[in-house]
């Protein structure tokens, strides 16, 4: 292990855990509800990464022009709320990771576009005696690829930036560890193509979660 890592921060969605199912599931149910078209799984794949307001309106016809937009994205945070560990899990091995991490004392954290309510407790059931910091989307902080929530959890974990690491699953985790001016572990389990992720810039990849170890 090099010795300047002292702190990986993980993406949540693709990255940790396979929330996918339970996102389509809680994009449909709001879009039933004010009769709009529903979306295939790999739409919802493809419309993720960006937080839920984007979501929403990637998946809702006229976006945030749609007349209903807010009650469709309130119908899907509150179901969402409910369900959001209904068919979620852990990737394969990313257990085993965290562990071995934790082993070797490093500090762990989640930085998440997902709202913050959600991040916690999915990191509170997942996770919970792993990463002790886990932050979401919140008005308070501008969301990714801005650093802004990488640099908080790291402020958390009371570690420098040159001393982490950053592992995540799309574009946005890409752009995320340029802005934050930290080293990009990309992972292709995610709900990213492995040539889209070596398209935009991804120069560390990883294609099972121990290979994240050999980047330390």
């Amino acid at each position: 292990m090099k010795k300047f890592v002292k702190a990986v921060v993980f993406d949540l969605d693709g990255t940790l855990l396979n929330t996918l199912e339970d996102l389509a599931d809680s994009v449909n149910f709001a879009l039933r509800q004010f009769h709009c078209p529903e979306r295939s799984q790999e739409e919802i794949r493809r419309f993720l990464g960006n937080g839920v307001q984007n979501l929403i309106s990637k998946s809702v016809p006229e976006g945030k022009e749609h007349p209903q937009f807010t009650q469709i994205l309130q119908t899907f945070r509150a179901y969402y709320s409910l369900h959001c560990h209904d068919n979620t899990a852990p990737y394969p091995g990313i257990p085993e990771l965290l562990r071995e991490l934790k082993n070797r004392e490093l500090k762990l954290a989640i930085v998440s576009n997902k709202f913050d309510k959600a991040v916690k407790e999915l990191n509170s059931l997942y996770f919970g005696n792993l990463i002790p910091v886990a932050i979401g989307e919140t008005e308070a902080v501008r969301k990714k690829p801005a650093p802004d929530t990488v640099l908080k959890a790291l402020e958390e974990l009371q570690c420098p930036v040159e001393s982490a690491i950053y592992v995540g699953d799309s574009e946005v985790d890409i752009q995320t560890g340029i802005n934050a001016k930290m080293p990009c572990i990309t992972v292709t389990w995610g709900f990213r193509d492995e040539a889209d992720l070596c398209k935009w810039g991804a120069t560390m990849l990883a294609k099972k979660p121990k290979d994240i170890l050999k980047f330390l």
